[in-house]
């Protein structure tokens, strides 16, 4: 163990590290973990000799929602929740651990970021990664053959967490699928319609949905000459392409996938190509992807696609880009990414985040995506009765991120009570009327309250409205019990109104709702 005379000057170094940050604003998450280091520092000094040395904080790559993020939380749910409703869907929910062999086998390479529960004697277990493979389980199980439900609830990975970039190790997902046997496209295209009408109601800024269909893919693949058998791992780099140069794909495809550096190259040709309708035409004449069975049948949907994407007037933000790969082992046909077109200001990152952070601000990736994965359901089924699905993921916790971000900036005060009306005296000795009143609004479905003091002052009422937002502020006093009327005072134009007690109810609804 370090003797004591290092640990007091890593105390001191680690203590200016704090202040500097708390000098230079930094993100209350970056104070946070730098002041947990300090605390396991001065833990290892130890107070009371044999004590147990604690250090509060939360566990890595997870965090506590205040009021305030919870407001903000609240919003961004009913937006999506209500555009899920207003498209028909019906919503379920289920384990957040399953049986291992579950998820084993459906998230290729990601499957090594499964957090697997510890052996305790009994079923082996696995918390959920994502949502899709318990729906499809759920699907199976209950032998369901069409649904269109959405379903919002954690997930949990053993990923690297970048906290200010809104990535995390237990987190939200948020997520719209359509199961069953339809016409090719239809529900695809709705999918689509529903990413596009969330991101334009929650007004992030730009954005733009990539779409690709790994059928085209694997007929890119083959046609490039990439071996069946590492049709996935190429998958699975090119997926990489939104957050490195192509370069560092390619190096990737021939040092580590052992590619040769031609097939490397012609793969490199068609993911750099990116349109609409008439590159899925241009590409139906492509004289080496043409000859790919798979590739036309996806080239054929991904044109029938644009001309529903069309009809629900989306086209506008929708282009077709195949380097879109989506590394899910799952998918078998439609595939599609949305992200934000600009960056968003951002923390001042750690020392530790500093690397790969864009000065401008911070690029937050993928807000939205999913696709069709048509084999999921037969995984599960005993006869391996196939159920076709298609769905969306919502990016919440990025969207959270990038919220904050805005409300942080913005002068506009984030309420985090939806109380209407605070019962408030101006007089002594007048808490029973308080409360009777107090009573009849809640009664009538008011959102009221009442401070916990038997003679507050009046100031101090006020004040509690003006902190908290709250609009009104019903004063009752001797004069007003004779009259039988309430003193309705606007917080903000502190014009006061007498209404009578009777239609106290009807003014405060008018007035707030």
């Amino acid at each position: 163990m370090a003797d004591k005379a290092q640990i007091q000057d890593a105390i001191k170094t680690q203590g200016e590290v704090v202040r500097k940050l708390k000098s230079e604003k930094a993100s209350k998450e970056q104070i946070d973990e730098e002041v947990a280091k300090l605390l396991q520092l001065k833990a290892q000094l130890g107070g009371d000799e044999g004590k147990h040395a604690f250090v509060l904080k939360t566990a890595k790559g997870t965090r506590d929602y205040n009021p305030k993020q919870m407001a903000i939380r609240e919003k961004v749910f009913n937006i999506i929740i209500s555009c899920f409703k207003r498209h028909g869907a019906e919503t379920i929910d289920t384990p957040v651990f399953e049986l291992k062999e579950t998820l084993t086998g459906k998230y290729g390479e990601d499957s090594k970021l499964i957090y697997d529960l510890k052996d305790q004697g009994g079923e082996l277990l696995s918390l959920r990664y994502d949502l899709t493979v318990p729906f499809a389980r759920y699907l199976a199980m209950n032998k369901i053959t069409n649904i269109k439900r959405y379903h919002i609830a954690k997930v949990y990975r053993r990923d690297n967490p970048a906290m200010t970039r809104g990535r995390y190790r237990e987190f939200y997902q948020c997520d719209f699928d359509i199961a069953g046997q339809y016409d090719a496209m239809i529900p695809d295209a709705e999918c689509l319609k529903i990413v596009y009408e969330i991101l334009s109601e929650l007004e992030l800024g730009d954005f733009r949905i990539k779409v690709n269909d790994r059928r085209i893919l694997d007929g890119m693949f083959a046609v490039c000459g990439v071996p069946d058998e590492k049709f996935r791992t190429i998958c699975s780099t090119v997926d990489k392409l939104d957050k490195m140069a192509w370069e560092d794909v390619k190096k990737e495809m021939v040092n580590e996938k052992g590619l040769s550096e031609e097939i490397a190259d012609r793969i490199g040709e068609y993911v750099s190509m990116q349109g609409g309708k008439d590159l899925a035409e241009r590409l139906l004449q492509d004289p080496k992807l043409s000859q790919s069975k798979q590739a036309c049948a996806g080239l054929t949907d991904m044109k029938q696609l644009f001309s529903y994407l069309e009809l629900f007037q989306v086209t506008d933000k929708v282009v077709f880009d195949l380097s879109l790969a989506r590394g899910l082992d799952y998918y078998t046909g439609v595939i599609y990414e949305a992200v934000l077109s600009q960056t968003v200001p951002a923390p001042v990152p750690t020392p530790t985040e500093q690397n790969g952070a864009d000065e401008a601000g911070v690029s937050v990736g993928s807000v939205a995506g999913g696709g069709r994965y048509d084999g999921l359901v037969g995984m599960f089924d005993p006869k391996g009765r196939k159920v076709p699905c298609v769905g969306v993921s919502i990016g919440i916790e990025r969207i959270f991120s990038i919220m904050e971000q805005k409300a942080e900036l913005s002068s506009e005060k984030v309420r985090t009570t939806e109380t209407q009306v605070l019962v408030a005296s101006a007089q002594k000795n007048l808490l029973e009327e308080r409360l009777k009143l107090t009573t009849e609004l809640w009664n009538a479905g008011i959102k009221a309250e009442v401070l916990y003091k038997k003679n507050p002052k009046l100031l101090s009422q006020l004040q509690h409205c003006e902190e908290t937002g709250i609009p009104l502020v019903a004063i009752l006093g001797e004069q007003e019990l004779k009259d039988g009327v309430v003193k309705l005072r606007n917080v903000a134009s502190r014009e006061e109104v007498d209404v009578p007690r009777a239609d106290l109810v009807d003014e405060v609804k008018k007035r707030t709702l």
